[in-house]
């Protein structure tokens, strides 16, 4: 069970940020977006999918940082109502519906940071999965690092010894003096050479990645999307919750996974297959040895198709991305849900007084504000206000995005990159950022000062 790995990890106190609200694009929205992602997976050449815990859920296996995530309810000393193990566990509708995609061709690999075997057991091969966190339904030897399937889900997390021989004579005639090890990470651990490699490599060389159920708050994995971008690819971000990403995607899709992908099956015309026990490798280890190590073969050949596309290609800078009716075709600024970050919005000319532009564009939905000043230098400034009585920007180099929602006072200054602000129902934010990313979200509160000289701060601020 979730809650059984959770408690088996070392004690960990930095777990990310817990208990964000989820939050759900309109129906119209939902369906214009499933659209696009239809159209963009039938046109990408090569696709890849991350998956977290969000596309277990549906499967009875809490989350972890969501509203009801074993981390967000043991914060407040609580735990999960609903809590099926690992063992009862079935794939659920995205599992089966991923693992159909791969058949089809239409995915052409998936980085999970999952360690419920649910990919395993919905018969996906080996060849197609990197699983960055380990699994609970495999284990590894300790000299030889072959991995073979379990029948049952391992006692221990933290790759401690179970004392069972390893089973390699049983699958290349050679024996080896090691010894089985559960292949599930704890915090300390460093991750799988083969399967980190892999999910790197076909990262770099996607057009299309495509992130499902993850806030994508854990390094490495997390920012493994960003290099897709950074190789001139699409993103796409399909989760509850907002996530650190969200604004270097080129689509948002804020809705229930399970739901997307059965609507872009339909849109695709492809039929969604049904769980069945005999592709489980989990019930032919119950009889025999099943060898669950990456092909080395496989290792090699991705790596030359890395190298021919990428070596001596100099990477993008993943910055905030830039969207308009050409590019994604429709407009989301009149959704009825209050979205903290538009994702998909038409871009305009604004030339007047109050709003101006050099070498780039400003964007602003202005209900009901007074007053909205723009002055941009370089690049792009995206601005949502609702019922606001004053935004005030000044934008040297690059994006700022930002929504006020009832909100009085809102300055930033930004020299170098970007800075992305999501406020309600608050009196004043202040941002001083003079080289890399601030990412803010105050709920309730009435002050946030945030200078950052040199790197990355990532403020989540409720009620304080």
């Amino acid at each position: 069970m979730s809650c059984n790995y959770a408690e088996g990890l070392s004690p960990y106190e930095h777990k990310g940020v817990l208990g964000i609200p989820e939050k759900f694009d309109s129906i119209d929205t939902f369906n214009k977006k499933c659209d696009l992602l239809a159209q963009l997976i039938d046109q990408s050449k090569h696709v890849v999918v991350h998956t977290g815990a969000g596309i277990s859920t549906s499967a009875g296996i809490p989350d972890f940082r969501g509203p009801n995530g074993v981390w967000t309810l043991e914060k407040k000393g609580k735990k999960p109502s609903i809590n099926v193990s690992f063992a009862d566990a079935k794939p659920t509708k995205t599992h089966l519906i991923l693992k159909k995609l791969v058949e089809c061709d239409k995915v052409h690999y998936i980085v999970s940071q999952n360690i419920d075997g649910l990919h395993l057991k919905s018969g996906l091969p080996r060849d197609y999965l990197s699983e960055l966190h380990g699994n609970m339904f495999v284990d590894e030897c300790n000299l030889c690092k072959r991995q073979f399937v379990r029948s049952a889900p391992v006692e221990t997390v933290g790759k401690k010894c179970s004392g069972v021989p390893c089973a390699a004579a049983h699958v290349c005639g050679r024996p080896c003096r090691g010894r089985l090890y559960d292949g599930v990470l704890d915090w300390e651990h460093s991750l799988p050479e083969n399967d980190l490699l892999m999910a790197e490599w076909h990262s770099s060389i996607a057009d299309l990645s495509i992130c499902l159920g993850t806030t994508l708050q854990i390094i490495p994995s997390g920012n493994l999307p960003l290099e897709t971008v950074k190789y001139g690819g699409k993103l796409v971000i399909c989760n509850l919750q907002p996530t650190k990403h969200d604004n270097k995607a080129d689509l948002v899709i804020n809705y229930y996974v399970d739901d997307v992908l059965e609507k872009v099956m339909n849109i695709l015309g492809i039929d969604i297959p049904t769980y069945s026990e005999d592709e489980n490798p989990m019930k032919k280890a119950e009889s025999s040895v099943v060898d669950w190590t990456i092909d080395r073969y496989s290792v090699l050949t991705l790596e030359k198709m890395f190298k021919a596309k990428c070596k001596g290609v100099k990477k993008k800078r993943v910055l905030i991305k830039k969207r308009s009716n050409s590019d994604m075709g429709i407009s989301a600024t009149n959704c009825d849900d209050k979205a903290k970050i538009i994702k998909i919005v038409v871009k305009e000319e604004i030339d007047d007084d109050d709003n101006k532009t050099e070498n780039g564009h400003v964007n602003i939905v202005n209900e009901n504000g007074q007053q909205v000043k723009v002055e941009n230098e370089q690049n792009d400034v995206d601005i949502v206000n609702e019922n606001g009585q004053h935004i005030q920007i000044e934008n040297e180099q690059n994006n700022v995005i930002m929504e006020n929602i009832i909100g009085q006072n809102n300055i930033v200054e930004n020299n170098k990159k970007y800075v992305d602000i999501v406020n309600e129902n608050v009196q004043n934010i202040a941002v001083d950022n003079e080289y890399n990313d601030v990412n803010t979200a105050n709920e309730n509160g009435q002050q946030i000062t945030v200078v950052d000289e040199q790197n990355d701060v990532d403020i989540v601020n409720e009620n304080g």
